[in-house]
């Protein structure tokens, strides 16, 4: 039973977070529960839960009457967000470079990243799905380099964050040429944080980790 609830709330969680961040919706719509539960094809219990947790992640607000209503944001809003994500990141890879790292954190962040140059090296230009996949995991092991609670929690709560993503508000641009160079791009910079890191290199690190960030923003807001 714990697993068909379990089931029932990430389906609700993944199909709202997909319709309000493919713009399904438009800013400030209030949502009904009855026609997104029906247009998800599930009951309204886990439809709440997911609301709940797209209104803490940002995408969705709290009306004082009752019910929630899509937030609307700015490109200032992203680029702010991702900005500081930089910073708790660039810390974390400092800190990592001068305390170090446990070998099996390093081997398994390796690991990763031979996946992600699978996954843009598809013959279709890129397994996107894989890409978002090992690309959130990179990102995770990168928090538990330092071996700091703290540093982990923040970035795992800004990783949870739409906004702070790697693949916010991608939309139809997953598929052009610039946006695919800019992917391949971005995993440069990850083999280059690595390399920082291993090498014990803090200042490097952080560097590196930041400009990464700002990689990001331009993969969310191309010109």
């Amino acid at each position: 039973m714990g697993d068909r609830n379990l089931s029932q709330l990430d389906r609700a969680l993944f199909g709202l977070r997909s319709l309000v961040m493919n713009g399904e919706f438009s800013g400030g719509q209030r949502l009904s529960e009855v026609a997104v539960a029906k247009q998800l094809g599930t009951s309204r219990t886990p439809l709440r839960q997911a609301m709940d947790r797209l209104i803490a992640e940002g995408l969705l607000e709290r009306i004082e009457t009752g019910g929630c209503r899509v937030a609307t944001f700015t490109r200032e809003d992203i680029s702010d967000a991702i900005a500081i994500r930089g910073v708790i990141e660039g810390t974390a890879a400092r800190m990592s470079a001068e305390r170090g790292v446990d070998s099996k954190l390093l081997k398994a962040a390796n690991t990763v990243l031979d996946l992600i140059d699978i996954a843009i090296a598809h013959p279709d230009g890129v397994d996107f799905d894989s890409y978002v996949q090992h690309n959130a995991r990179f990102h995770q092991l990168l928090a538990e380099f330092p071996h700091s609670r703290m540093i982990r929690r923040e970035i795992e709560r800004m990783i949870l964050l739409p906004l702070a993503s790697p693949y916010a508000s991608l939309g139809e641009q997953t598929m052009l040429p610039d946006f695919l160079d800019s992917l391949r791009y971005a995993q440069r910079q990850h083999r280059a944080i690595m390399e920082a890191i291993t090498n014990r290199e803090g200042a490097r690190s952080e560097a590196l980790a930041r400009e990464h960030a700002q990689t990001c923003d331009v993969i969310h807001n191309p010109s």
